[in-house]
């Protein structure tokens, strides 16, 4: 049962796992994280005792006391490799430490300054921290008389045996004599995660659903963009932990909605496509190269007169939007660049640059708006609707596709011309305390897609910067992921939807609470930037004041 003490989430237990106290002596708190240091090396768990499911993974858990890896839980923190003192709380003068082995993966909590009885024990959660009934109050114990400090038992952050296993913990505590309770943040080792990018990368992985192979608390094209957001990781750090979601992604989707990875919207149906594309990059499968074909010759099917050309954006051929045009231009020249000989799929990406340049949905700014209104005599015109971000990435990423197809200068200088409008747009970057340079931004936060909408626009900018001369936009992009990596990120490396912060004092209740698509746009934000390994390094200094 959930109960709340000064507004602090705390579990009532039963059958509550105790673990041997080991005498203590005084303890020096902090509250900053240190720079990682541990290796990124995916490593199988040996043995586990399953005993408990997350609801709606399908993934059997293990219980309290269950999990090995490296070592198994309750061993003596006397034999840790290091001891990184991570977050601490205070509570009637008591102050509670988390601890972190990172080089072994594993955590234990302790108590200081105070008396005999006090209690402290670990919380741990597999699901970055919303629930955490398999894993309350983690050796729990008590200060023996005669001592004023007491710690638990090491205990560890991860699970291998299982997919994906991947941990955070918090430790909490009370005095003897009181009711309330007093937890740290949730918080994990360094272990996947050494620096920026790969703690972001780990911190997503923790609303992954190994049952559906999508992502817990989002929708199905946010999902795609998940998994793309995980399989450029790896390409970009070479951290290949987490590759086993291609394939099981893959295989549990396979026939969802309308079957290979399509549904009534255009612009879903060509989420998938790329990401599977992204696949096929990365692994060589031919499998997933094909299905991006089958979802491009289905999106074709959509193209017609209306307007002058471009598909419409679902099967009800009610609206031809910017966005499922973008990305049927991205998608054919992507298949073209991967395809020997292949004619079909560069004359769809060029007739869909020639019309969308020509549509008006590109306004007077260089920006791109939502659509098209359709008017009674046919003719259409810039509906005026909002100017989201991923409108302005996914262009970039068509057009850098197109022009390593083309070789054609004017592709290049036209998606330049459309990235230098967005990047410098007061309307889409605008200025505050944390951001004075500017932080991307959407006109609305709200909802289930626009947390999306700004990874979009960081992957599309990276993607062009990689082929424009000087590589123009690396400035940019290096200071909009220092802004959140310092303003938008908690101690579980999870980022909240607004980069420029400040982040919710509530983690798990607040409004910007953790969820899956804000974390895999902040993926594709820390993809595209350098690595940042401490917020307090010469690399987040120099990236915030880089202009």
């Amino acid at each position: 049962m959930l109960r709340i003490y000064g507004g602090l989430a705390v579990l009532a237990v039963c059958g509550i796992a105790v673990g041997a106290g080991i005498a203590y002596g005084p303890a020096s708190p902090t509250t900053f994280r240190a720079a990682s240091t541990s290796p990124d090396t995916f490593r199988a768990g040996s043995t586990s005792t399953p005993s408990s499911t997350r609801p709606g993974t399908g993934i059997a858990l293990t219980a309290n006391l269950s999990i090995c890896d490296k070592y198994c839980d309750g061993r003596d923190p006397a034999l840790a490799a290091g001891d990184r003192q991570a977050l601490s709380t205070v509570i009637y003068g008591r102050s509670i430490v988390l601890h972190f082995d990172d080089a072994d993966d594993m955590a234990w909590a302790s108590i200081d300054s105070g008396s005999a009885g006090d209690e402290v024990w670990m919380d741990r959660s597999w699901d970055g921290g919303y629930t955490w009934s398999d894993g309350s109050k983690l050796g729990d114990t008590t200060i023996p008389s005669g001592k004023t400090g007491w710690r638990t038992l090491m205990y560890n952050v991860d699970d291998w045996a299982v997919h994906p296993g991947v941990g955070v913990v918090r430790a909490c505590g009370k005095a003897g004599n009181r009711s309330e309770i007093s937890c740290t943040p949730w918080a994990r080792t360094t272990w996947n995660a050494s620096d920026s990018r790969r703690a972001a990368a780990t911190a997503l992985m923790q609303f992954y659903n190994e049952g559906t192979g999508l992502f817990n608390g989002t929708g199905w094209w946010n999902s795609a963009n998940d998994l793309t957001s995980i399989i450029d990781g790896i390409r970009i750090t070479g951290m290949a932990s987490y590759q086993y979601v291609i394939a099981d992604t893959y295989a549990a989707e396979r026939n969802a909605n309308l079957g290979d990875f399509r549904n009534s919207y255009m612009d879903d149906t060509a989420w998938w496509a790329l990401a599977w594309i992204d696949a096929y990059d990365l692994t060589g499968n031919t499998t997933y190269l094909n299905t991006a074909k089958d979802d491009a010759n289905y999106l074709a099917g959509y193209w017609d007169s209306t307007c002058g050309g471009g598909i419409w954006w679902s099967n009800a051929k009610t609206y031809k939007n910017a966005i499922a045009n973008e990305l049927y231009l991205y998608l054919n020249a992507a298949l073209h660049n991967r395809i020997s000989g292949d004619t079909t799929y560069l004359a769809r990406a060029q007739a869909e640059e020639k019309w969308f340049l020509g549509s008006g949905m590109i306004n007077g700014s260089n920006l791109i708006n939502d659509g098209l209104t359709i008017n009674s005599n046919g003719t259409c015109v810039n509906n005026g609707a909002a100017v989201w971000t991923y409108n302005q990435g996914v262009i970039l990423s068509g057009l850098t596709e197109l022009y390593k197809a083309t070789g054609n200068a004017s592709v290049l200088n036209e998606a330049v011309t459309l990235a230098n409008a967005s990047s410098s747009s007061a309307q889409l970057n605008p200025v505050s305390a944390t951001a004075p340079k500017g932080e991307l931004a959407d006109p609305s936060a709200g909802g289930g897609d626009e947390p999306t909408f700004k990874g979009v626009y960081a992957r599309g900018v990276y993607a062009l910067n990689s082929v424009a001369s000087g590589a123009p936009y690396g400035c940019y992009l290096a200071r909009q992921a220092a802004t959140a990596y310092v303003n938008d990120r908690n101690a579980a490396d999870q980022y909240g939807n607004l980069w420029a912060g400040p982040w919710s004092s509530t983690a798990q209740g607040g409004p910007d609470q953790p969820a899956a698509a804000q974390q895999g746009s902040a993926v594709y934000l820390q993809n595209a930037g350098p690595g940042f390994t401490s917020p307090n390094s010469p690399a987040v200094t120099n990236a915030l004041n880089c202009s």
